[in-house]
């Protein structure tokens, strides 16, 4: 028995390092993270009060005119997925899977927020209790210096990975109702050009 907990506290120590390792990483990450949804918010915010009102507007006689007057922006995904319909309007197959392309495209980023808000608190509790056992070796020997120094360790570790989850969670949350009302956004410019393909 004492020989199967050794192995397993060795397994357990031994992670510490790749933990720590990934943990600094995701923080980083997460800081990138940070600015480009400050970018993305800032053209968002930009663009969002023009695309709003063009809508309003917007008919099944005059969507493609409307559509065709919206900012040329490559890094908002929305306009560009409404210039590639306004090319494949006559196309209604084309129509529903960019439709869906839009889906897997804002899918994969909101995967980078969802990683985050996942891993970042799971890695935080892994750097937690790994050395909460030399911890209480240190506790138990007298050793306060190396208990101190492990439950120093400790508290970092669950202090970054709660940050780095909590970047993820609200990054997520913000795009998700950004993609939801683009998703919608687009449904309607579909239905307006299957509609005015039909009255044709």
């Amino acid at each position: 028995m004492n020989s199967i907990t050794n192995v397993l506290y060795w397994i357990s120590t031994g992670l510490m390092v790749p933990v720590v390792a990934i943990l600094i990483f995701l923080f980083f990450k997460a800081l990138i993270m940070v600015g480009n949804f400050y970018t993305q918010f800032v053209s968002k915010r930009r663009n969002n009060n023009l695309i709003n009102l063009k809508f309003e507007q917007m008919d099944s006689e005059n969507a493609s005119q409307i559509i065709g007057s919206l900012p040329d922006n490559n890094q908002v995904l929305v306009l560009n997925y409404l210039r590639r319909m306004l090319n494949l309007k006559d196309n209604e197959a084309h129509l529903h899977r960019l439709l869906a392309n839009f889906e897997i495209d804002a899918d994969k980023d909101l995967a980078k927020s969802k990683t985050l808000s996942k891993l970042g608190p799971i890695l935080g509790l892994m750097g937690t209790l790994i050395p909460m056992g030399p911890a209480l070796v240190g506790l138990s020997t007298g050793d306060i210096g190396s208990m101190a120094s492990n439950m120093q360790v400790a508290f970092a570790t669950t202090v970054i990975g709660l940050v780095i989850g909590a970047i993820g969670f609200l990054t997520q949350q913000i795009k998700q109702r950004w993609y939801l009302q683009d998703y919608t956004n687009l449904e309607f410019v579909v239905k307006l050009f299957i509609e005015k393909k039909h009255k044709q």
